[in-house]
């Protein structure tokens, strides 16, 4: 189980740190993939673009591979459930343990001016978007990993309280390390908010995608055989690795390590790669965005097998609460 806010275009970071995952466990497992659309409320109070976004991100996540038929693909607020077992679990969550959680602290600063109870309580809010289903598998980015054991946190506390209801949920990601795609400023990570001119999204067009690739930091190249790489070098060998051919990369490793390396013939070929791997979901995005009948009925089906799961899962949660008198 896994799911994206609606608060902006997806990226190459998103792609790659959960995107990729989604396609590949939907073959081998039963998958709960939603829009999270209350979360977005946290930080993102006005609503008018909101129904844009979530079918945005339903064209988006279909364009990378997702098959409606073959998960649950489905938008948070339409499975009423969520609700009530975040309330529950909220009586298992303290203050203290919020308040020193990692995103709490960048959303404050974000957003000095709207510190809502929904922001402090968001690692709730996930965990019950997780537990719902009983799910053991939650394909996240390193972002969330901190979330994550909030989540194990709260399952271990329902189950010593009430009985056990939940299984810990783990990030995965098929033995692979958890993807955490840098900006091409190498200032952090891609962010659907911060920094637009640093991030690739999934739906800029093939000139945006070369300017942004070649506006990316270099220097005059090493002067000493085999240096190690500046973090801005390393950078943008990372995202070559990303979409190059594996002789691509070997050459401009070979380059690099001989001192005869040329940024500008690399950037050039890293932007050629990036249009190539992203144009044609670009393509499929618009193409799916221009049919809102499919994605009314994604959502719809999507909302029926979520819903069947999270009412097995409240049936239980209420009767091991002692809720059913």
């Amino acid at each position: 189980m896994s799911g994206i806010r609606p608060t902006g275009f997806l990226h190459l970071g998103n792609y790659f740190g959960a995107i990729r995952n989604y396609v590949k466990m939907q073959e081998d497992f039963d998958c709960y993939f939603m829009v999270a659309d209350l979360h977005s409320l946290t930080t993102h109070p006005d609503t008018k673009q909101l129904k844009a976004n979530v079918h945005r991100v339903l064209a988006e996540n279909i364009a990378c591979g997702l098959d409606p038929d073959k998960v649950a693909l489905y938008c948070q607020s339409h499975v009423y459930e969520t609700a009530e077992l975040y309330l529950y679990l909220n009586m298992l969550a303290y203050t203290g343990e919020l308040e020193k959680t990692v995103t709490f602290k960048d959303k404050v600063r974000q957003n000095p001016d709207n510190i809502n109870a929904g922001l402090l309580t968001y690692p709730v809010l996930m965990s019950a978007d997780i537990l719902l289903h009983r799910a053991r598998y939650v394909p996240v980015g390193k972002d969330q990993e901190q979330h994550l054991e909030f989540a194990r946190t709260y399952v271990n506390r329902f189950n010593h309280r009430y009985g056990v209801v939940f299984p810990e949920p783990y990030a995965f990601n098929y033995n692979q390390e958890l993807v955490k795609v840098p900006s091409l400023d190498g200032s952090g990570k891609m962010s659907k908010s911060e920094n637009q001119m640093a991030t690739l999204f999934l739906a800029d067009e093939d000139e945006v995608i070369r300017k942004k690739v070649m506006k990316t930091k270099t220097d005059q190249g090493p002067t000493i055989l085999n240096s190690p790489k500046p973090d801005y070098i390393e950078n943008i060998f990372g995202l070559m690795k990303l979409v190059s051919a594996e002789e691509v990369m070997a050459k401009f490793e070979t380059d690099y390590d001989n001192c005869t390396i040329r940024y500008g013939d690399m950037k050039k070929q890293l932007a050629e790669d990036m249009v190539n791997f992203i144009a044609p979901i670009r393509n499929k995005i618009n193409a799916i965005l221009n049919d809102e009948p499919f994605l009314k009925d994604v959502m719809e089906k999507g909302a029926v097998k979520a819903r069947i799961s999270a009412k097995a899962t409240m049936k239980l949660v209420r009767e091991a609460i002692g809720l059913n008198y």
